[in-house]
């Protein structure tokens, strides 16, 4: 049975309008979000993971052999993780990870690797993550997927240039009333 479908604001319980769509967009993305996450979630966290120790372990499978630099995994992550060094010091106690020092010239910088039982521990995972995506998903045809990461793309193009140009963009009354971004 599929669930009724709710707008953001009777979800959201809010009484009164948003202040304008674009508010109401982003309140539905970041809830969207949330929402969507909740089923891998789930499936992780029955095998003692958070969702940001299950995206280093993923991080490190694609990294192979080489492994990666702790800062290059906080850069690869979904979700911001201030607290990196934390994240790897538990996966590295649950013998999931491992720190090395790497063969480069520069001997202080440390390399991550998953190790044989990280491997393991995604592989056991695999099948049920890639049916709660799947499942969560299942609504959308190729078509509207393709869509759906085409605008998704452009938001976080948008959102990147904001913070690399400054933390907020300007919002400026024009001589017509209309507001404008700059």
């Amino acid at each position: 049975m599929t669930e009724r479908r709710l707008s953001i604001q009777e979800e959201l319980q809010q009484r009164r309008p948003f202040q304008s769509k674009r508010e109401e967009v982003f309140l539905a993305l970041l809830r969207t979000a949330a929402v969507v996450k909740r089923p891998v979630a789930k499936v992780v966290e029955e095998h003692d993971l958070s969702l940001a120790q299950y995206n280093v372990l993923r991080i490190l499978r694609g990294a192979g052999d080489e492994g990666l630099p702790t800062l290059t995994i906080r850069e690869r992550m979904i979700e911001e993780a201030a607290g990196i060094t934390r994240l790897i010091d538990k996966l590295e106690a649950a013998a999931l990870v491992r720190r090395d020092r790497g063969a480069s010239s520069d001997r202080r910088q440390v390399f991550c690797r998953i190790t044989e039982k990280g491997l393991a521990v995604l592989a056991e995972l695999d099948p049920a993550v890639t049916s709660a995506d799947e499942h969560t998903l299942a609504l959308l045809d190729d078509a509207r997927l393709d869509e759906l990461l085409r605008v998704l793309e452009e938001v976080r193009a948008s959102a990147r240039a904001d913070v690399e140009t400054s933390s907020a963009p300007t919002v400026v009354a024009s001589a017509d009333g209309i507001l404008r971004r700059r």
